[in-house]
């Protein structure tokens, strides 16, 4: 009789094995999916990785002058790249 019993709750916990493997599974499968492709597709739903028309040269001489104030680039390098922002505008 206590065979039956065991068997029983042995049986559910095959049940819960299988649906965590499963789910386990499409879960590593998703993962490994957005790490190949790099996982961008999210952004451009959203519409949040796009600036607005004409706000690129702005946001761009804003980058700059971040990277400038943070001593990153070189005076010489600022000015250089400003140059070409410059040229870029025309």
């Amino acid at each position: 009789m206590m065979w039956g019993d065991g068997m029983g709750w042995g049986m559910g916990w095959m049940w819960i094995f299988w649906l965590l493997l499963i789910l386990g599974t499409v879960v590593l499968v998703i993962v490994l999916v957005k790490t190949l492709t790099g996982g961008s597709g999210g952004g451009n739903r959203q519409g949040g990785s796009a600036p607005p028309t004409g706000a690129g040269p702005r946001r761009s001489r804003e980058i700059l002058e971040e990277r400038y104030a943070r001593g990153e680039i070189s005076t010489e390098e600022y000015r250089e790249r400003l140059r070409t922002l410059e040229e870029d505008d025309r």
